[in-house]
């Protein structure tokens, strides 16, 4: 009878929607639910007044799913032909040569592109300008003989910020 009781209770609180208790399981991963149980029917032997004074408190694991937070989808801004037309051009400008970023800005302007879309297209090409650098020094050297200073003051020029140009002049010179 003390078994079947217990069953019961845990079918109850396992099946019991109470709108205090949802709002705390979300946060909670794992929670414990304590009930009493008192029966109140009048006994009528001994072994029924023995079963009928239980006053325990039964635990009860109560397992809540994990809230699922999805990410919020970034907008989604929609490329116009002019950008998507500047980023093909920085592409292959950067397969035929290197360029710093500034020096690749100049040169889509050049090309006709407003500024806004030239910096558009740079920004999406990925470059790794420090190996930019050490390409355009690599192909300084290879049409003219510069000191080592000459060469970073070269890659400056170009568009290079001056720690771009030192790692390019020192992968040149390895």
């Amino acid at each position: 009878m003390l078994f079947g009781l217990i069953a019961f209770i845990v079918l109850v609180v396992a099946f019991s929607v109470d709108s205090d208790d949802t709002n705390m399981t979300a946060d909670v991963d794992k929670s414990v639910v304590e009930t009493e149980s008192e029966t109140k029917s009048e006994p009528t032997s001994e072994t029924d007044k023995k079963e009928a004074v239980v006053e325990d408190k039964v635990e009860v694991a109560v397992a809540t799913p994990e809230p699922t937070v999805k990410p919020t989808p970034e907008p989604t801004v929609k490329e116009t032909a002019s950008q998507r037309n500047a980023v093909r051009t920085a592409k292959n400008y950067l397969e035929y040569t290197a360029f710093s970023r500034k020096g690749l800005i100049e040169q889509l302007v050049f090309e006709g592109y407003d500024n806004t879309d030239a910096e558009y297209a740079v920004d999406r090409v990925n470059a790794d300008w420090n190996e930019q650098a050490a390409l355009k020094a690599k192909d300084y050297l290879e049409y003219s003989s510069f000191s080592e200073q000459g060469l970073i003051e070269q890659l400056e020029f170009e568009g290079f910020t001056n720690a771009q140009a030192k790692h390019g002049v020192s992968i040149a010179y390895e």
